[in-house]
């Protein structure tokens, strides 16, 4: 990689078992305070949303602040909002993939997650909508006890229903097949049997060998471009909701890219959220870096500016065509003056002025700079959805029809409801899964990480070039010097080996220790089962970090008892 791009994993002594060790410290260990507090907090606002929706079951939609002219309200608005949220975790995963961005290896595997339990919240309104939620199997073309009673194939409805079916199901796909090679991961270092036999199946069997890796390459590029197209179809179709409609401010040809930009523009902010929350809460700070904070930023920069054209381009036509009516839709001088002013100018200052900001680079590279604009675009784009929906049906063509809508405490009990069951799954799947694609990270660790970059620049070569008649003193003295510090900590509990006064032991005798393994125990200065018998799980993971090699196979095959019963003969 050039040297003036800046590394992607920062700091001098980041190991490919330090990666492993960072990324599943919050599934091997126990969980931290703040976890604690934002999954109380998730759990009461999720257990809110719930009391809400079986208050709404058991009494009717009469609940909502629905009427005869305002059929939709909040209910659509939260949907398209949580498909749009859902839109970012495919761009990253497919798109990005496509093209060998090596920046989204940081931050595919929350997106993707984030993208799965997005579509999950907004599945939920159109079948809460329906009042009875157990007949929402009705929207499939199923077979049926009703003659020829059909689904309308002509509905944009009925098309968002297999689209954002679609969605999630290749969305799932992508997803696991990434996690594989972590789940093994996992699988291997598990010490509790359960753990590990959960994981063993999780993992499919992978092995880690040439072939596999060739295989998951493979059928990442597969998903990736059946995935592609569904960065565009997925939003189009749910414009068409609107778009296919005759309804003034709705019947619009720019509203397919107009809200795929959206979704993106609203994804990454959302992603931006989760991820600077991560980054802190699991010290990850090394692989999450400002760069990545950056080239998102920048990507939130370009879509903001599609939708912000699209914004005139709706207020420009509304104005030029002379109509009355598009006078009253959601961008239109009838709006900015009208009852529903304060969402018109909360949208123009969320979404228009907010983002703008983020052309000067020491906010685009500040992390609570971004943290706050990711915030107040997806406040903005909710407020857009909802201007879209509650400003255009509050005006119909006759004046009797003219309504206000005002949303009862089930309205905005069962959206906080959805926003705490989302952060209830990311951070049952953070204390479940690697949030982080640690095997892919590894992958661009030798040519993106800074460590590397500056021996590359100063001209030193990232591997010892050691001549061949001195090649076991030479590797000594490499270990001992990039890693005197963890071997003394190390030899503090073990003990150093006496050449005078002891004897090496035949440490291939231990099950998983081969002659090469060996070898580098020896290098290290480990020849005797007494050395090894002493190790703990802190000796053991100051062994892997010094090795970079065969992460937790010790703590795995137990060397130490199986030493100690060595001794014991």
């Amino acid at each position: 990689e050039a040297a003036i791009r800046e590394p992607l994993v920062l700091g001098d002594d980041v190991t490919y078992s330090k990666i492993t060790a960072d990324v599943l410290h919050a599934i091997e260990h126990e969980p931290t305070k703040l976890w604690k507090v934002l999954m109380t907090i998730a759990s009461i606002a999720a257990i809110w949303g719930v009391c809400c929706i079986l208050y709404l079951l058991g009494t009717g939609i009469g609940t909502w602040g629905l009427n005869n002219t305002m059929g939709w309200a909040w209910d659509i608005t939260n949907f398209v909002w949580w498909v749009g949220i859902g839109h970012a975790g495919t761009l990253i995963s497919a798109v990005l993939l496509l093209f060998r961005q090596k920046w989204r290896m940081a931050i595919n595997r929350p997106a993707e997650a984030m993208t799965i339990f997005a579509v999950f919240m907004a599945g939920m309104f159109p079948m809460i909508h329906m009042g009875r939620i157990w007949m929402a199997y009705w929207v499939l073309p199923l077979p049926n006890q009703f003659g020829s009673l059909w689904v309308n194939f002509n509905s944009p409805l009925l098309w968002d229903v297999f689209a954002i079916s679609t969605y999630l199901s290749v969305s799932l796909v992508f997803w696991y097949i990434g996690l594989i090679p972590d789940f093994a991961t996992i699988r291997d270092r598990a010490s509790r049997p359960v753990q590990k036999l959960m994981y063993s199946l999780m993992s499919f069997g992978w092995t880690g060998n040439a072939k596999a890796w060739q295989r998951f390459e493979e059928v990442s590029l597969v998903l990736a471009g059946l995935a592609t197209p569904l960065v565009f179809s997925v939003h189009s179709i749910v414009s068409m909701d609107f778009a296919t409609s005759i309804v003034p401010g709705w019947h619009s040809t720019i509203f397919p890219p107009y809200f795929v930009a959206g979704a993106v523009f609203s994804g990454f902010a959302m992603v931006q959220t989760l991820m600077l929350i991560a980054r802190k809460a699991m010290n990850l700070e090394y692989i999450i870096t400002v760069k990545h904070i950056e080239y998102m930023n920048i990507v939130i920069i370009v879509t903001g500016g599609i939708v912000g054209v699209a914004y005139c381009t709706e207020f420009f036509i509304g104005w030029y065509t002379g109509v009355q009516y598009e006078s009253y839709v959601y961008m239109s001088a009838g709006a900015a003056t009208g009852p529903y002013a304060w969402a018109f100018y909360s949208l123009l200052f969320f979404n228009i002025l907010t983002p703008q900001l983020l052309w000067f680079k020491k906010i685009r590279r500040s992390f609570i700079w971004t943290f706050i604009i990711s915030i107040f675009i997806n406040i903005g784009m909710w407020f857009e959805r909802f201007d879209i929906i509650a400003i255009v049906l509050s005006k119909g063509h006759l004046p009797s029809t003219w309504w206000r809508f005002e949303p009862t405490f089930v309205d905005v009990g069962i959206f906080i409801g959805t926003i705490g069951f989302f952060f209830v799954l990311f951070l049952l799947y953070a204390r479940t899964f690697p949030v982080i694609a640690q095997a892919e990270v590894k992958t661009i660790l030798k040519s993106s990480g800074e460590f590397y970059k500056k021996r590359r620049e100063q001209g030193i070569p990232t591997k010892p070039q050691i001549d061949g008649a001195n090649i076991a003193e030479a590797k000594t003295e490499v270990v001992k010097e990039d890693n005197s510090k963890k071997i003394n900590d190390l030899f503090e509990t073990i003990g150093k080996f006496d050449a005078t006064t002891q004897k090496a032991d035949d440490l291939k005798k231990i099950s998983g220790v081969g002659p090469k393994l060996e070898g580098v125990l020896n290098e290290i200065g480990i020849f005797t089962f007494g050395q090894v018998g002493k190790m703990t799980k802190k000796e053991y993971d100051l062994l892997d970090s010094i090795t970079g090699s065969f992460p937790g196979r010790a703590e795995r095959d137990n060397w130490a008892a199986q030493a100690k019963k060595l001794i014991n003969g």
